[in-house]
């Protein structure tokens, strides 16, 4: 299952306002913001599902080809087989399995860019 989206946008202010109304239709709202980046949710899930990136942000989360897509894995042994077979496949690695403070708690994540360049995630929510 998809965990959350992200997407790098030109102009993070223009998008956000963008995004407000056109995602407050489908139930979505501003769930978490950081320096650089917006992300949307539902009311009832505390992780945002969708995020807008400054694609200028020095050290953003848009290395790569810009767009990253999240899976959700059953536990953290999940995210280390997915992170270990990414390698064993030609993955390049882009942050190893690890608890994230700096994400929607509890975050235990691993990055890898795949073979043609976008950014792929496995993350593990449970504590």
């Amino acid at each position: 299952m998809i965990d959350h989206v992200s997407i790098p946008v030109s102009d993070l202010g223009r998008s956000a306002a963008f995004y407000d109304a056109v995602l407050a239709t489908l139930g979505l709202s501003r769930r978490k913001e950081r320096p650089g980046a917006i992300g949307y949710g539902l009311p009832n899930r505390a992780a945002p599902v969708f995020w807008i990136l400054d694609r200028v942000r020095e050290g953003s989360a848009n290395a790569g080809l810009g767009l990253h897509v999240s899976f959700e894995a059953a536990d953290r042994a999940g995210v280390d087989a997915f992170h270990a077979a990414a390698l064993r496949c030609g993955a390049k690695d882009a942050g190893a399995p690890g608890v994230r403070p700096e994400y929607t708690a509890p975050f235990y994540g691993a990055f890898v860019f795949e073979l043609d360049g976008f950014k792929i995630e496995a993350v593990c929510r449970a504590p």
